[in-house]
């Protein structure tokens, strides 16, 4: 053995349990992984929905398991939760819909006004362009209103107080607003069954329903769940002005311009407003949001928080 190797020898004996030691020190280890325990009761819309049975505990542990460790979105609900509640929540009052159903416009949307699904369903509640126009929205290539919070938000009461009619259980009405009033029917008949918990149906649709009941158990007590969220963290609502319009406006840029709005910030504000220009020969009358400057500033608002329960800092 040549003197240089033996020396390289002997440096690696000596500085290899250092080494070692070193990178044992700068090796991190895995964050916990906690599996959130539930209730083996919940309710939905005032009714039961019993979790002992092996299928239904399951299913809900999958969904709420998911829920807890979908950080980015789930966050973001409750974020946007704060800006959109306190609007959609007086109107399924109004029209007697049972206020869990806000957390199906979760499911839905992430409660975005702009999302758009593969199958064409668009809004903060999915809806499709035929079931738009059958609860009497405007859908076509100027205007769709099914972007609309509000107007969208009483034709899917609509929907559910039909559904209702049909099926006398809200568990179910949910389940067939993903699936349909027509194949949850079909489905029934076939099965022999009286509710939508004991059909054997697409994954999809198997999921849905336990998706809003895990839903709205984080939304209880976001910070049980890990979302340990602020005040000033949550989006606030936004207050407009309203202007009444009955007539052709030709340019929705320079209309913005007039009113003291940026174009982008007008179309944020009226997301039905689908092209450059609002057609009205018929002088169909429409309202048209205008943002108050002050709500568009960060700095320059007041916060609120619209459940005490979603953020850590309750006053």
């Amino acid at each position: 053995m040549t003197p240089k190797r033996y020396f390289f020898i002997v440096l690696l004996f000596l500085y290899t349990p250092l080494f070692i030691k070193g990178y044992a020190n700068t090796t991190k280890e895995f964050s916990d992984v906690i599996v959130p325990e539930f209730p083996l009761q919940v309710k939905f819309a005032n009714e039961l929905v019993d979790l002992d049975r092996l299928d239904m505990y399951e299913r809900f542990d999958r969904e709420l398991t998911t829920l807890c460790y979908m950080h980015s979105s789930t966050s973001l609900a409750i974020k946007r939760a704060n800006r959109y509640f306190p609007i959609l929540e007086p109107i399924l009052k109004e029209e007697k819909v049972p206020t869990d159903f806000l957390y199906l416009a979760v499911i839905e949307s992430t409660l975005n006004p702009r999302a758009v699904s593969p199958a064409k369903a668009v809004g903060i509640w999915q809806i499709m362009p035929r079931t738009g126009r059958e609860y009497g929205l405007e859908v076509n290539n100027d205007i769709d209103e099914r972007y609309h919070i509000e107007k969208s938000t009483r034709a899917a009461c609509k929907y559910l107080k039909d559904a209702y009619e049909k099926y006398g259980s809200w568990t179910t009405v949910a389940a067939s607003y993903n699936a349909g009033m027509g194949r949850i029917s079909t489905e029934l008949e076939k099965q022999l069954a009286d509710r939508s918990f004991d059909l054997w149906l697409n994954e999809e649709t198997s999921r849905y329903v336990f998706r809003i009941l895990a839903m709205k158990e984080i939304f209880s007590s976001p910070a049980k769940y890990g979302y340990k969220l602020k005040a000033k963290q949550l989006y606030q609502p936004i207050r407009y002005s309203e202007i009444k319009v009955d007539t052709t406006i030709n340019d929705l840029a320079v209309f913005a311009q007039s009113k003291g709005v940026s174009y982008a910030q007008l179309k944020e504000a009226n997301p039905w407003l689908r092209s450059r220009f609002l057609p009205d020969k018929s002088r169909k009358v429409y309202y048209i949001k205008i943002p108050m400057k002050d709500d568009l500033y960060y700095t320059k608002r007041k916060f609120t928080t619209y459940k005490k329960e979603w953020v850590i800092d309750k006053k």
